[in-house]
């Protein structure tokens, strides 16, 4: 039995909106990012895991649980950080954290200080009057406040500056390492990249696939930009065989090149360039590739 297991799971909202057979498990200890625009169908997803949503067909399970029928058995397993967040605004932030820590029944409110003084929060005044951020700040408290078996994030890290973000990515990593089964929905590649164990790709409400990272970076290709003195070397370059072109331009041919890079860097070098840059794929436009083939 896995943390989180998803099987089957269709809710058809007419006119192609919803999610549509969705198939996918977290294990224990797992990083799993659920990567995709808004509106394929991340935010229905975790909505169903927290047991908000009678699914059309299929299941969602936590622990073994189905996530509708016992969501308040559930909810107490996991913290939950909404896409939206709804804040009680006539509460000051104190109030309200005080109150989610009642609500969880949490006996020792040290860790609620320690999140705060490690995301530069001062929670005293109106909720009414804070900014995104400092919100998105409290919101981030309340789901990690008990420190959870379970994580469900969706688009964490919206409204926080850079610092905060960066802060925010330890703190996951860190519960990673004490075993904590995190699901992330994102659309921050740079985000995804850098914490995630695998990735689903969704698309219209449609599993995509499923990626692990490490298999992930490997498919990424490398963009040889070549440059030659004039452009007669370059237009010689590129009508060698079997050469990756991509593109040619004035005295530069591009090249994408995948694999072991021994081969075309021996052609590159007895073509005697003048300048050699190379820049890897980004998580970003492999994503976008994914999308295309997809569209094709």
């Amino acid at each position: 039995m896995k943390p989180i297991e998803v099987q089957g799971l269709t809710k058809d909202y007419g006119e192609g909106k919803g999610i549509f057979d969705l198939n996918f498990s977290v294990s224990k200890g797992e990083i799993f990012g659920f990567l995709g625009p808004n509106g394929a169908g991340k935010t229905t997803t975790i909505r169903h895991l927290m047991g908000f949503i009678r699914p059309d067909s299929g299941t969602a399970r936590i622990v073994g649980l189905d996530c509708f029928e016992k969501h308040a058995v559930i909810q107490t397993k996991l913290g939950y950080l909404p896409g939206e967040i709804a804040l009680m605004e006539e509460m000051t932030g104190t109030a309200y954290l005080n109150f989610m820590a009642d609500l969880k029944k949490l006996q020792n409110k040290k860790r609620i200080q320690e999140l705060s003084d490690y995301f530069e929060l001062n929670p005293k005044g109106s909720i009414r009057k804070m900014s995104k951020g400092t919100k998105q700040k409290i919101a981030i408290i309340c789901a990690f406040m008990q420190d959870p078996d379970i994580l469900l994030l969706d688009e964490p890290t919206s409204g926080l500056d850079p610092l905060m973000q960066n802060r925010f990515i330890d703190l996951i990593l860190e519960a990673k390492k004490n075993g904590t089964t995190i699901l992330l929905s994102s659309h921050i590649f740079e985000e995804v990249e850098r914490t995630c164990d695998r990735t689903a790709i969704i698309k219209n409400g449609k599993l995509m696939t499923v990626e692990d990272m490490n298999s992930l970076a490997q498919k990424k290709k490398k963009i040889y930009t070549v440059t030659f003195r004039d452009i007669e070397a370059a237009r010689r370059f590129a009508a060698e065989d079997r050469l990756p072109l991509m593109e040619i331009k004035d005295n530069k041919v591009s090249l994408s090149v995948s694999g072991a890079p021994g081969a075309i860097l021996e052609k590159i070098a007895s073509a005697a360039p003048v300048d050699l840059e190379i820049k890897s794929q980004s998580l970003e436009e492999l994503f976008l590739h994914f999308y295309d083939k997809e569209e094709a």
